[in-house]
C-alpha cells in the first residue's frame, strides 16, 4: 500500500468529538428495558498467528508477551487450544443453563476447526458478528489484501453457518481501509469497530449511511491480561454490576443505553473465570430493567425506531 493511499484514506475519516452531545435519543429498549447488555463470545482459537502458518507466534494467549520467541510456542498454542477445547464448552453450558441470548463474535477460520462450535450458535440462535477470517492485525495490511481476506471470510461465514455475519469487528485495530471495504462489501447491517459511544448511531461514509453498534474494550475479560486488571473473578463482576447499576440510576433521566461485555473462550473459560460471569448474569437477570439483547436485535431495533425516539428537553 502506498503512504498516498494511507494519507488519502485518514483524511476521508474526519474524528468526530461531538457525537449526540448533550441531548441524545431518550429511548427504551423493547419490553421497557433501560439498558440492553450484549454479551459477546469472541471466539478466535485456531485462527491467530502460529508458528506453522506464520512464522510467528501469537502473544495473547495465558499471557500476553510483548515479545515472542524466535521458535516455535508451544506454550501459547496449548492456552488457544484449550478455548476450544474445554473453556467455550464451560460458557455455552453457563449460557444454556441461563437461557441467555449472546452475539458470538466468531473468526471464520476458528468455526471451520471447530464445526460443534458452529453447530450450538445456529442451535441456540445466537447471532454472528464477523470478526475477521482469522485473527489478524489489519492497521498495517495492504488494502488488497484486506479486501480478499474479507471476502473469503463472508464466503466462509456461509459455508459453515448457512448465513453471512451482519455485523463486523476487527482484531483491535481496524485499518483505515476497513470501513470503506465493509461499504463496499455491502449485505451488512451495521459496523462494530468504533468504542466511542453508548448508544448507536450512524455515519456517513462516501454517501453511505451506515449504522454503527458501538463495541467496547472496557467490560472485557483481556484485563485479566493487563494493569490494571482483574486479578480475579470478583473484580471483573464487579466492574459489570457498577456500570449496568449506574445506567440504570440515570436511566430515567438520560433514556436507555446499551452495554458492551466481551469474553473469550480460552479467558472466561476457565473455572474461575467463569465463575465472575455467572456472577453477572444472576444480577442482571434479577435487576428489574436491564436484559440481554443479541447485538443484530439491537441494530434492528434502532433501524426500525430511531425516527420515534424522543430528544431530551
Amino acid at each position: 500500500m502506498s503512504e498516498t493511499v494511507k494519507i488519502e484514506n485518514t483524511e476521508r475519516q474526519p474524528r468526530d468529538f461531538i457525537g449526540y452531545g448533550p441531548k441524545p435519543p431518550f429511548m427504551s429498549w423493547p419490553g421497557g428495558v433501560k439498558v440492553a447488555i450484549n454479551l459477546v463470545l469472541n471466539y478466535e482459537e485456531g485462527s491467530e498467528y502460529s508458528w506453522l502458518e506464520d512464522g510467528r507466534n501469537d502473544n495473547w494467549g495465558e499471557y500476553n508477551i510483548p515479545n515472542s520467541p524466535s521458535v516455535r510456542d508451544l506454550g501459547t498454542e496449548t492456552h488457544f487450544e484449550y478455548g476450544s477445547r474445554a473453556g467455550v464448552w464451560r460458557l455455552a453450558r453457563l449460557f444454556d443453563r441461563y437461557n441467555i441470548p449472546i452475539t458470538v463474535s466468531a473468526c471464520a477460520v476458528a468455526l471451520e476447526k471447530n464445526p460443534a462450535v458452529t453447530e450450538w450458535m445456529n442451535a441456540r440462535g445466537h447471532d454472528l458478528l464477523g470478526h475477521g477470517l482469522r485473527w489478524s492485525e489489519y492497521s498495517t495490511v495492504a488494502r488488497e489484501d484486506e479486501e480478499r481476506e474479507l471476502h473469503e471470510a463472508v464466503a466462509l461465514y456461509n459455508k459453515l453457518t448457512g448465513r453471512r455475519p451482519m455485523g463486523w469487528n476487527c482484531r483491535s485495530f481496524p485499518s483505515v481501509n476497513t470501513r470503506d471495504l465493509i461499504a463496499k462489501e455491502g449485505g451488512f447491517l451495521y459496523y462494530s469497530d468504533p468504542c466511542n459511544d453508548d448508544l448507536p448511531y450512524f455515519m456517513n461514509h462516501d454517501g453511505t449511511r451506515m449504522l454503527v453498534v458501538p463495541y467496547s474494550k472496557t467490560l472485557n475479560d483481556s484485563r485479566y491480561l493487563i494493569a490494571p486488571g482483574y486479578s480475579n473473578p470478583r473484580d471483573f463482576a464487579e466492574d459489570c454490576r457498577s456500570a449496568i447499576d449506574y445506567l440504570l440510576s440515570e436511566a430515567d433521566e438520560t433514556g436507555g443505553r446499551m452495554l458492551t461485555i466481551g469474553v473469550h473462550a480460552r479467558w472466561m473459560g476457565q473455572p474461575n473465570r467463569a465463575s465472575g460471569l455467572r456472577d453477572v448474569i444472576e444480577h442482571v437477570q434479577k435487576t428489574p430493567g436491564a436484559a440481554f439483547m443479541r447485538r443484530e436485535d439491537i441494530a434492528r431495533y434502532w433501524l426500525e425506531n430511531h425516527e420515534t425516539f424522543g430528544r431530551h428537553a
